[in-house]
């Protein structure tokens, strides 16, 4: 089975050179960066949500830009450490970073 993530959001299957939705049962539920759980929406609405650009947002958190941006695009998910700083950045945005600032 080919998978293809589309631009708005909706995950479809390639057969035949034709693209079929998938049924929502198949798909895992996207999840907010509150519930420990991230998905490309999430880590975009938290940056967003800083008035931060993607670079900017990069160098707070000390990861090269290509990181943030293969998060927002969905091709790769926050793990360990990344995933719980952007928990406690969902929270408390402002003294998260104060904290890295001063690292």
């Amino acid at each position: 089975m080919r998978l293809r993530l589309k631009a708005d959001g909706r995950v479809v299957e390639l057969r035949d050179g034709q693209e079929f939705p998938v049924q929502p049962s198949a798909v895992e539920p996207t999840a907010t960066v509150a519930t420990g759980e991230t998905s490309s929406l999430a880590v975009r609405d938290l940056r967003r949500r800083a008035c931060l650009t993607q670079m900017e947002f990069a160098a707070k958190l000390g990861v090269p830009v290509e990181t943030i941006r293969n998060w927002e695009q969905g091709k790769r998910a926050p793990r360990g450490p990344a995933r719980a700083l952007l928990a406690v950045i969902a929270h408390a945005p402002d003294t998260v970073f104060q904290a890295l600032a001063k690292a």
